[in-house]
């Protein structure tokens, strides 16, 4: 997990992270045996969502995606990598190159929240708000702002 802050995930990456979640989950927690028929059987995955009680690992990304990206916005204007957050790139995009950008993580996660394309980087100038809305991502940003 180490630098997941600056990781552009794709959709099929993502899913691949979960899999492998639950799969270590599954691990860890063992088979349970069925009360009816008394056999041995893998954990669904929502029973396994039952028993551990954190969140999943694309949520823990998103969440320290949105921690850095607010840090970065209240950078000022001269530092780097604040350029490099608010700049565009010039040239066209090589074959082979992930076509979602590190921003459109930033977008879609506000779209999941319900805050759709507004000023983020305004948004995030105001620190404790910043902070409840990544720590707290089931919040709905009408209630946020209120």
């Amino acid at each position: 997990m180490y630098g997941c802050e600056t990781w552009s995930l794709t959709l099929r990456e993502e899913r691949k992270l979960r899999v492998f979640e639950n799969m270590v989950l599954r691990r860890i927690f063992g088979p349970r045996r069925d009360e009816v028929t008394g056999e041995w059987r893998r954990l669904h995955n929502e029973e396994l969502n039952d028993l551990y009680s954190s969140s999943n690992i694309v949520r823990v990304i998103e969440s320290r995606r949105m921690r850095w990206a607010g840090h970065v916005a209240r950078m000022g204007e001269e530092r780097g990598v604040y350029r490099v957050l608010v700049g565009t790139a010039e040239e066209k995009r090589s074959l082979g190159k992930p076509r979602r950008r590190w921003v459109h993580n930033i977008r879609m996660y506000l779209q999941d929240v319900e805050c759709g394309y507004m000023d983020w980087i305004g948004l995030a100038q105001n620190r404790d708000r910043w902070r409840t809305l990544v720590s707290v991502g089931s919040v709905k940003c009408g209630e946020f702002l209120d």
